[in-house]
């Protein structure tokens, strides 16, 4: 049996219906470019996961690691592999905030309704003083993977710096998911489930600051007005 059919034959342990087949989609893809042209496809796969964040990498890496662990290609080169591929991922974002730049974006944000270039001002000054730990640790976010690759593109961080954060942030997490795949063959979609529950508290924290920022600032409007 290929692993594309194994694949299919395995539940995911959290889907409803609806992102069970979602989900088994993204299953399926990712093990058939795996099973064509080996761990080369992991990293293209990782890749495209950093451009198209919706791709999860939570399925992704533990996959990786199950077809290492079925035996075809190592698991160093699933590693080595998914690592590579998140750091060009990362090196693309940063390139669009590169061209994107500083008084392009700040232009864009003048626009936004509630949003002041003073709000701009503190958070360029946080990546000033945070931005190393930023982009290093939002390697292991949700969310923030892909993300944080922008506003260090717009900020112009040294290239070679963000290389190495990227690459150490990078390395960390695709080890775990990897070797977690790869020790739990076939039981692989229990990472998902824990990796799920983690995605979701970042994504309610997000909304939760989102709406504090809009209530705070229509009260500021308010207040002004009066």
């Amino acid at each position: 049996m290929s692993i594309a059919q194994t694949i299919d034959a395995l539940p995911l342990a959290t889907a409803t219906t609806s992102d069970s087949s979602s989900l088994g989609s993204v299953a399926d893809w990712a093990v058939n470019l795996m099973e064509t042209i080996g761990a080369p496809g992991a990293g293209l796969a990782i890749a495209l996961e950093n451009l198209f964040p919706p791709l999860p990498s939570e399925v992704i890496l533990p996959l990786a690691g199950f077809t290492a662990s079925r035996g075809n290609f190592s698991l160093a080169e699933a590693i080595i592999w998914t690592t590579l591929g998140s750091v060009v991922g990362a090196l693309a974002l940063y390139a669009i905030g590169a061209w994107l730049g500083r008084d392009r974006m700040r232009r864009l944000v003048s626009k936004v309704p509630l949003v002041d270039l003073e709000d701009v001002d503190r958070v360029e000054a946080w990546f000033d003083r945070h931005g190393s730990s930023a982009v290093f640790f939002g390697r292991m976010i949700p969310i923030f993977r892909s993300l944080i690759s922008i506003p260090a593109g717009i900020e112009r961080m040294a290239v070679g710096k963000f290389l190495l954060l990227t690459t150490a942030g990078s390395l960390i997490w695709n080890s775990i998911f990897v070797l977690a795949g790869f020790y739990l063959g076939e039981n692989w979609s229990i990472v998902e489930e824990y990796a799920g529950i983690f995605q979701r508290i970042v994504i309610i924290a997000v909304v939760l600051f989102l709406i504090y920022f809009v209530v705070s600032k229509i009260r500021t409007y308010r207040r002004k007005r009066a």
